[in-house]
């Protein structure tokens, strides 16, 4: 199963009105199943260094299956994916990256988000996440 076009556009649509809600400018990218990257927006003067991060963090997310920031809770010292980052040619462990589900709750691609704090990219996410 893999995300669609239109529900990428759809999720893309969702997180851009959440960043604006929460007045922040935002990189948000969504990959299919096997974390190509389908859709991709940067928000007007967004930062540029985000770019590559919320590539990352959806990819990190769809991975590994589960919300960026619990990746990074694992891979601190004496966790049990300690140094995971510096696998798959570079991860991201912190929040802003969340896998997206279809009606069945099977995993159909992921959403990643950078430009703010880790607390709003996270929240841009989740709404992206659910519009599908």
């Amino acid at each position: 199963m893999n995300i669609t076009l239109a529900q990428a556009e759809k999720a893309l649509a969702t997180a851009k009105e959440k960043a604006k809600a929460i007045d922040t400018k935002m990189n948000i990218a969504i990959v299919d199943a096997g974390a190509n990257l389908v859709a991709f927006g940067r928000m007007d003067d967004a930062w540029l260094g985000s770019l590559d991060i919320s590539i990352k963090k959806a990819k990190t997310a769809r991975y590994f299956d589960m919300n960026t920031g619990i990746v990074g809770e694992l891979s601190q010292p004496g966790g049990s994916l300690y140094n995971i980052e510096h696998s798959n040619g570079g991860l991201i462990t912190f929040p802003g990256g969340i896998p997206i589900k279809n009606a069945k709750g099977e995993i159909i691609g992921a959403i990643g988000v950078s430009g703010s704090s880790v607390e709003n990219d996270h929240a841009v996410a989740e709404a992206g996440s659910k519009a599908i």
